[in-house]
């Protein structure tokens, strides 16, 4: 036990802990994306309150939910303590920048996680917070016709407070009463400053999942002459490139078609 605590506690197990919480957190960038895609679904926010209804409903998906929660804290906190103690050992900087392959996004990663972790308070905030903890979130009731499969949508007021969603069946109609998440995304991406914000973030996030994705790689020793390459690829157009601009992209076409 003394020395699995003492391989932790050491730079390199450090490193480790954040290599390991860094890809769980680029495997939930993917299914939050595609979760948030569901914006995009042309049907009054139907796809997108059922969706937000059943992450927060779905015990493992909480779990889940949980985990990741702690490994954001985590990854920060080593962040945090690794980039102290790379400092404490070098106190005094170099009187000239010395030449090196190292990129930007490389000699940055303090600062693009600092901006990630306050968007993140942000956000969460902004949605996550309010939609779990507050009453300013809305009702929508979705009633969709069973034969011709058309749904429409109307604004509902429940008559308890306790109540946080349903599903039922009246006549041939299936009607859903969820909170209206959608019309708090519309209202936040309305606004010019959070979608300036938003952006920023994303930019933040392509540089910091440029370096960091590969880097997780070397940390782990996966490293090989086939296969570094492809690591690289994924990383470069996948993580830093599609995963950042798709997000970016919700804040843009929700603010310009308001």
């Amino acid at each position: 036990m003394s020395e699995f605590k003492q391989t932790f506690n050491s730079s390199l197990g450090k490193k480790l802990i954040m290599a390991l919480t860094g890809l769980f957190l680029c495997t939930f960038l993917i299914v939050h994306l595609g979760g948030n895609l569901l914006l995009f679904s042309n049907d009054g926010g139907y796809s997108f309150n059922v969706y937000a209804n059943f992450l927060t409903h779905f015990p493992p998906i909480e779990v889940i939910a949980y985990l990741l929660y702690i490994s954001i804290l985590v990854h920060a906190l080593y962040a945090t303590i690794l980039t102290i103690k790379n400092r404490r050992a070098r106190p005094v900087s170099y009187a000239s920048s010395p030449k090196s392959p190292t990129s930007w996004s490389s000699q940055n990663m303090g600062l693009l996680g600092s901006i990630l972790l306050l968007f993140i308070v942000i956000h969460m905030g902004d949605f996550w917070y309010k939609y779990k903890f507050t009453d300013t979130v809305a009702f929508k009731e979705y009633r969709t016709d069973l034969s011709s499969g058309v749904t429409t949508a109307a604004n509902f007021t429940p008559a308890s407070k306790d109540f946080e969603h349903s599903v039922s069946t009246q006549g041939n109609e299936e009607i859903v009463r969820v909170k209206d998440i959608h019309a708090k995304v519309a209202a936040s991406f309305s606004q010019l400053w959070y979608v300036i914000i938003y952006v920023i973030a994303m930019g933040a996030l392509s540089f910091h999942l440029l370096h960091g994705f590969q880097s997780a790689f070397r940390t782990m020793g996966w490293i090989h002459r086939k296969y570094t390459p492809i690591v690289e690829f994924i990383g470069t157009w996948f993580f830093a490139v599609v995963i950042p601009l798709g997000f970016a992209a919700m804040p843009i076409v929700y603010f310009l078609n308001k």
